[in-house]
């Protein structure tokens, strides 16, 4: 599938009744990525990930619209119990942070709106938690969430926005098992996945 058209996500499981579901946004204001997975006991499925592509959308309400409208969308189609949305990165273009602020305010107003309870994560945050490195790149995280819930290939998006946003929910998810999740340090993936077999996805 072309991500960049994002007509239609990836669909791979269906919400089973008793399960949890978290979806995550990463906020962008050319591209967002939204995640939702299924919590069932102590395992983690991908249910569906994508993208709200805003680039050829040249008027800044009009961006704002399309979030709205596709956040309320997917809210209204997966009934998730949480949104975890990662926090703005502030950097020195006041700018370009208004106008992210804004992207993640109107997210946030639509969980609001139904309402569903808000978890904002920062972006070390979310990293510490799924790859054990607070400096990891976009790759590193797309790929560890890959091996956490047996994501084929063929399926991985061609955005990273979506894997980021994905990132977000699986940070929420680790949070609710484990609190301390995202203090520890591990050297390498491979300790990470060893010391977290019971949540790789079955």
């Amino acid at each position: 599938m072309n991500a960049e058209q994002n007509k239609d996500p990836f669909k791979l499981t269906a919400t089973r009744s008793g399960e949890k579901t978290i979806l995550g946004i990463d906020p962008g204001t050319n591209v967002m990525g939204y995640g939702v997975i299924s919590i069932s006991g102590n395992h983690a499925h991908l249910i569906v990930m994508g993208v709200i592509n805003m680039k050829k959308e040249r008027n800044p309400y009009t961006r704002l619209g399309k979030i709205l409208e596709r956040v309320t969308g997917v809210l209204n189609e997966y009934h998730p119990d949480v949104m975890a949305i990662e926090a703005p990165f502030f950097g020195k273009n006041v700018q370009s942070m208004l106008k992210l602020g804004r992207a993640q305010g109107v997210a946030i107003a639509a969980a609001i709106h139904y309402g569903i309870p808000i978890q904002e994560y920062a972006p070390l945050k979310i990293k510490m938690a799924i790859t054990g490195q607070g400096r990891a790149s976009k790759e590193q995280v797309a790929g560890m969430l890959q091996h956490l819930l047996n994501i084929k290939d063929e399926e991985m998006p061609k955005f990273m926005d979506a894997t980021d946003a994905l990132g977000a929910a699986y940070c929420h998810f680790l949070q609710m098992s484990t609190p301390e999740t995202g203090a520890r340090h591990y050297s390498n993936w491979k300790e990470y996945l060893t010391k977290h077999q019971d949540r790789l996805a079955k």
